[in-house]
């Protein structure tokens, strides 16, 4: 699973991890946040966010 990194604040969404805070499981892809999810950090939205390499 891909993780996404936040071009703000350099927040890095890891899909094993989840967002337990935000409550997503550990195991929900960066596609299956819901559209309203937002960076814990700093707030933007997914689409502040871009795909890091493997």
């Amino acid at each position: 699973m891909k993780k996404y990194q936040c071009t703000v604040c350099g927040y890095v969404y890891d899909p094993t991890v989840g967002d337990p805070d935000g409550g997503i499981a550990p195991g929900t892809t960066f596609e299956n946040l819901p559209d309203d999810w937002v960076c814990p950090e700093c707030g933007v939205g997914k689409d502040m966010f871009e795909a890091l390499d493997d």
